[in-house]
């Protein structure tokens, strides 16, 4: 049975934390800059992770980030130092290399749309919204 995920929800008023990635051959680590965070949570699930605090200022600070690819949940770390939030996060698969940190669905629709038959769809029907 599946761990359910931790509730972090959204504040309302919110910004997100400016995160550093480094790609490693077994793991992914991502630093979340956060200036003396307080409050600190940390959800790491197998295709994502959230992380909700506040900052130095009382700000409220929150980053959902969706992974490029699956990590295993259970061997990861979290570590909160007083200038940002370390996470050392396992890949499931190892020696795998991450073009990037965050699982892009904009840039697969776009590459699936180019490679059916006969190309992007035809635009002609928009003359007809100028009115």
């Amino acid at each position: 049975m599946a761990m359910l995920p931790k509730n972090l929800p959204r504040p309302e008023d919110c910004q997100g934390a400016q995160a550093l990635w480094y790609d490693r051959k077994k793991y992914v680590i991502i630093n979340f800059m956060v200036q003396n965070p307080k409050d600190v949570e940390v959800d790491i699930q197998d295709t994502f992770i959230v992380l909700s605090c506040k900052d130095v200022d009382d700000n409220s600070i929150y980053n959902h980030i969706c992974f490029y690819d699956r990590v295993i949940k259970f061997d990861s770390q979290v570590k909160v130092y007083d200038r940002s939030i370390h996470t050392l996060i396992r890949k499931a698969k190892e020696n795998v290399a991450w073009p990037r940190l965050q699982k892009d669905a904009d840039l697969k629709m776009i590459q699936d749309m180019g490679n059916k038959k006969g190309g992007p769809p035809a635009m002609d029907d928009l003359d007809d919204l100028s009115d």
